[in-house]
């Protein structure tokens, strides 16, 4: 089953959670001082928030595959389309590593295809500042990106 991922910047991250926690009926699963993500079966979403975002907002959208095979079948979708892309493997990313395939919408929106690996300490790259960046959305067009290890 894949679920649908979205992942927004915020300033305030206690206010969103309890925003969020009562809008969805369930605390989130993962929560951090500056992450907190809530994977709802009704709706079936990986909704995630964050501090990390240059700007607040939408940050990114996606789809979390629950297998490598399911991965590879989403990227081959979007190959074989001519859709432009980058691919990521064992990417450091929102406290997991993941595998992963981004590609941009023609307004320019990131998506995020991925299938995470497991869960890791830090939330990209072993950088725990706030400041830093959100899930280091790669540049499609250079192969630009921070979250490969």
């Amino acid at each position: 089953m894949s679920r649908l991922h979205v992942h927004i910047a915020v300033e305030d991250i206690e206010q969103n959670i309890r925003f969020y926690s009562a809008l969805f009926g369930h605390t989130p699963g993962v929560s951090k001082d500056d992450y907190a993500k809530w994977e709802l079966d009704d709706p079936a979403v990986n909704f995630a928030i964050s501090r990390r975002g240059s700007t607040t907002g939408l940050d990114h959208v996606g789809i979390q595959a629950d297998t490598d095979e399911e991965l590879g079948v989403i990227q081959s979708r979007l190959q074989q389309a001519g859709i432009a892309g980058q691919e990521q493997r064992d990417a450091a990313c929102c406290y997991a590593r993941s595998d992963k395939y981004w590609t941009k919408d023609p307004q320019g929106i990131a998506w995020e295809t991925f299938h995470s690996l497991e869960t890791i300490p830090t939330f990209n790259c072993g950088d725990e500042e706030p400041a830093a960046s959100s899930c280091c959305v790669p540049d499609i067009n250079t192969g630009g990106g921070c979250c490969s290890s």
